[in-house]
């Protein structure tokens, strides 16, 4: 059992209903902001918060470049970089609370921070894998169509490639979010898990004609033949049953899955029965880039295209999921010097 610190722990939930009432912060933030907590209290061994020194800032410092990730590895830069910036955060709330006043100071809290040098690596933008168009049709081709789950699984394939949607927000959707006759889907902000529960309106993508036919195949089936409605799950979970005294998933519920990790799975596992690079669900956001930027768009095409995404900007769509290699940076830059 995980020791405590009873006067702590009281702190703690009033940081966490500042988070999310007045920061509104979703729970997915705050359970990383109590797990970074959790981190720094045992570095100190439970002492109260009250008693907090900038040694402890320093000796926290020293215990996550010694702590080691689930995997046996030391934690990655990003990780400690986080990790130091949410107990700052507390730390930071707590010296503006009634009794803490005078025993800490803003810069006190100041001690947190990482080094310059770690700092800047830890958000230094890396080179994201993703799949070409033609890597990704190839893929799609190859998935089954057998049965009712591998049907499913290859509709989802296709919705990824023809919206970019989030995962989070693929697994929460529902057949009313859907409409096939204009061309679009509606992510509801109020119940569809978007990022920061902001509602877009995703019209079609005009990739490969064939993901759009299966995915209005998959929509048609649902509400001709299983005769789902308006609120069951777009890409339902399977549904538990008992046969011959077992457990076997073979057929479809109603009901969402409770996270995205689905999808990503559906995603890899396409790329990876062809012996490609597993590619995560979120990639295809590049590929759509990607395509924005070959098809030598007007701007205000371009904009829209960036809107379907979710981008209020469009330059957010170009510094995200418009990656320039190293190597075509070169290229282009030659380029101009041959002209």
């Amino acid at each position: 059992m995980r020791k405590f610190n009873a006067e702590n722990e009281r702190l703690k939930r009033r940081y966490e209903q500042y988070l999310r009432e007045a920061k509104g912060q979703d729970e997915k933030s705050i359970d990383k902001a109590r797990a970074a907590l959790v981190k720094f209290e045992e570095s100190t061994k439970y002492k109260s918060f009250k008693a907090f020194h900038i040694d402890q800032a320093r000796q926290f410092k020293n215990a996550l470049n010694r702590a080691k990730s689930a995997r046996g590895q030391p934690l990655s830069l990003t990780t400690t970089d986080a990790t130091l910036r949410l107990v700052k955060g507390f730390f930071h709330w707590l010296a503006g609370q009634q009794g803490f006043k005078k025993v800490l100071s803003y810069a006190d809290v100041e001690y947190f921070n990482n080094n310059r040098n770690d700092a800047r690596a830890a958000h230094a933008e890396r080179p994201v894998q993703y799949p070409s168009k033609q890597a990704a049709y190839f893929a799609f081709q190859a998935m089954a169509d057998q049965t009712e789950l591998d049907r499913r699984d290859k509709a989802l394939f296709a919705f990824l490639m023809i919206t970019g949607a989030r995962i989070a927000a693929v697994a929460s959707l529902r057949l009313k979010h859907i409409n096939l006759v204009d061309g679009f889907v509606y992510q509801d902000g109020r119940d569809v898990r978007t990022k920061g529960g902001k509602t877009i309106t995703t019209w079609f993508f005009p990739m490969h004609p064939d993901y759009l036919a299966c995915f209005t195949n998959w929509v048609t089936y649902l509400r001709n033949d299983k005769m789902f409605g308006p609120e069951d799950a777009l890409f339902p979970k399977p549904e538990r049953r008992l046969v011959n005294g077992k457990f076997v998933f073979d057929r479809l519920s109603r009901e969402n899955y409770a996270n995205g990790a689905k999808v990503n799975e559906v995603f890899k596992g396409a790329f990876e029965q062809v012996q490609m690079h597993p590619y995560g669900a979120h990639s295809v956001r590049k590929t759509l880039g990607q395509e924005m930027d070959e098809r030598n768009l007007p701007l205000a095409t371009q904009k829209a295209w960036s809107q379907n995404l979710g981008h209020d900007r469009l330059s957010t769509t170009v510094s995200s999921y418009l990656p320039v290699s190293t190597q075509q940076q070169g290229e282009l830059l030659k380029e101009l010097g041959a002209s």
